[in-house]
């Protein structure tokens, strides 16, 4: 089984395991969806990373004791990657990671979007002079803000500019968009490759699971 760690706080099941879901469905793996506790705006700054970490350390660490062979850190930045994978013996896939790796395998200009002021560092590193434009959703600042009409309707117009900045390839840099379906939104309606992070760590989580 795949654990996959949400980086936000929620009761509510169906969003919960949305993550899961997509890499269930896509890549036919069985997984376990938990969140880290007391978070209900996700990460969203270095100082929400900070205090998230100990927490992802804490839970990757229980879902490997409950039989998990796989865990997946199900969000763009990365957070607490190196710490957790200290402390398991289990592979650790990043969504932040996965979803550059795979641009890379693309090697065209890329356009990454966000929900903070810049790109999570893993990607950047990792994509360095590939990346043609950075854009935020208007308005948008956290991962709830994107559970609105209004924010999956930003995200889209944001798309479409960094595609005008002379974008090939589209990162997101947020698994948040993958809560919402962005990307099969996208793909009706724009003809570039979209690369959403949770598909692309279930990707690698499942080719390593199966």
């Amino acid at each position: 089984m795949i654990g996959v760690i949400r980086v936000f706080t929620t009761e509510n099941k169906e969003i919960l395991e949305q993550h899961g879901n997509i890499i269930s469905n896509n890549y036919h793996v069985s997984t376990i969806n938990n969140c880290i506790p007391d978070q209900p705006l996700g990460i969203f700054n270095d100082e929400t990373e900070a205090i998230a970490v100990p927490k992802i350390v804490e839970l990757g660490k229980r879902l490997e004791q409950e039989g998990c062979k796989i865990l997946t850190i199900s969000c763009a930045a990365d957070p607490a990657i190196e710490e957790l994978r200290r402390e398991v013996s289990i592979p650790v896939i990043g969504a932040g990671s996965a979803a550059a790796y795979t641009a890379l395998t693309i090697g065209q200009p890329v356009g990454v979007l966000g929900i903070t002021d810049t790109a999570p560092a893993v990607i950047k590193n990792l994509l360095a002079n590939l990346i043609v434009g950075y854009q935020q959703p208007e308005g948008v600042t956290n991962t709830t803000d994107l559970l609105t009409p209004i924010g999956k309707e930003r995200a889209i117009e944001a798309v479409k500019k960094l595609i005008a900045q002379g974008a090939k390839v589209i990162v997101f840099a947020c698994t948040g968009f993958s809560t919402i379906g962005l990307a099969d939104t996208l793909r009706k309606e724009i003809n570039v490759p979209i690369i959403d992070a949770v598909e692309a760590e279930g990707l690698i989580a499942s080719s390593l699971f199966k």
